[in-house]
């Protein structure tokens, strides 16, 4: 049995997404800035992938750019606000995804910025009074907080810290990967600067991704050339990709309610099964009550045979991951994991699961764990 149990990392393509963008590569070739008819059915194509995408994060068309994935994005925002808006401190945490903390890492050793992490609990949990006193220390500031970790599944109380710096008349980025196509978000009650999405995180593409700007805020691009989406984002569109990720996220919303509930169930079942068949587990983070519920982060005990845990799994079939998918290769202990209060000499796993996964796949890999441990 195949099992695919890194969903956070990467989906797999929804079908009828496959479709469409097979469908767009064989019909629609045109370059959407050309002015003839190719070029016009091209630019239809993406301004009513555009629409799409704003109708159901209740956006404006004009507030969505397409970039190439969500590390573009993150990377958009933070040039433009220290870069063109001269902000001077960052407020952040040390557990966001690589492509915030080594951005910010980059612009603090140049001397640009300063860098302020908030404070975590020993789950990960952003402490909100010292993130307003960080914001309340220090001028000039700019927050960016993901709102769910990618390892620990931790959820950002967005809604709270959105209007604490509005409050304060701060602007504030926020890293949705995770939770787009996943929760309902409707961007007109949360009051966000920027957000940061990519398709294959919800059964898109990979290599297209878009950033929300809310439309009160004008930044300058991060990569330049011709006048394509509006000046903020040079080069020709990834028109078959862009396609992708309206249909992936069309999909992900018609079918939401009943995706939380089997992902959910299965999350719920998968717990109770590792605490009845692995002894002295600890669940990190978030993940086992009230965390993003695609994911759970766990830590076993160690032995032998735990060493090579992961290798072992894949070979028997069974994809899971240490950790984000990003530091692959990496022998160091993950920098949330680090941040937290668990002992870092245990194997850590993390299970990712998708609408596409089950029981079965559930009980074939708790069984697998129990002889591999």
């Amino acid at each position: 049995m195949d099992i695919y149990f890194d969903n956070a990392a990467t989906t797999p393509i929804d079908k009828d997404v496959i479709e469409l963008m097979h469908s767009t590569l064989m019909d629609k070739f045109g370059n959407p800035s050309s002015i003839h008819r190719y070029g016009r059915e091209a630019k239809v194509l993406i301004e009513n992938s555009r629409k799409t995408i704003a109708e159901i994060l209740k956006a404006s068309p004009s507030e969505i750019f397409f970039t190439s994935c969500g590390t573009e994005a993150n990377n958009t925002v933070l040039y433009a606000v220290i870069n063109g808006l001269g902000v001077k401190n960052i407020i952040t945490s040390t557990i966001e995804h690589h492509a915030i903390t080594h951005t910010l890492a980059m612009f603090e050793k140049s001397g640009l910025i300063k860098v302020h992490n908030t404070k975590l609990n020993d789950r990960g949990q952003v402490d909100i009074n010292h993130l307003e006193e960080l914001i309340e220390t220090y001028d000039n500031s700019f927050v960016t907080l993901m709102h769910a970790n990618n390892e620990i599944g931790n959820l950002l109380p967005i809604k709270d810290v959105s209007e604490l710096c509005a409050e304060h008349n701060v602007l504030f980025h926020s890293d949705m990967v995770q939770t787009i196509g996943k929760y309902d978000i409707n961007l007109n009650n949360i009051k966000v600067d920027f957000v940061s999405s990519s398709a294959h995180k919800f059964h898109g593409p990979k290599g297209v991704g878009f950033l929300y700007i809310n439309g009160k805020n004008k930044i300058e691009p991060l990569i330049y050339g011709g006048g394509q989406e509006r000046n903020m984002r040079a080069g020709t569109e990834n028109l078959y990709g862009i396609v992708g990720m309206a249909k992936a996220m069309e999909i992900a919303a018609m079918n939401m309610e009943h995706n939380q509930n089997h992902i959910m169930g299965l999350k719920s079942y998968a717990i109770a099964q590792l605490k009845e068949n692995v002894e002295n587990i600890q669940f990190n983070g978030d993940s086992e009550n009230k965390g993003l519920y695609t994911i759970i982060n766990c830590s076993l005990p160690k032995t032998e045979k735990s060493e090579m845990l992961l290798y072992n799994l894949d070979i028997e079939g069974i994809a899971v991951s240490g950790g984000s998918a990003c530091a692959s290769g990496s022998t160091n202990v993950s920098h949330v994991i680090n941040a937290l209060n668990v002992n870092k000499d245990k194997p850590t796993i993390r299970l990712s699961f998708s609408k596409y996964n089950t029981f079965e796949e559930a009980d074939f890999f708790i069984n697998m764990l129990k002889k591999l441990l």
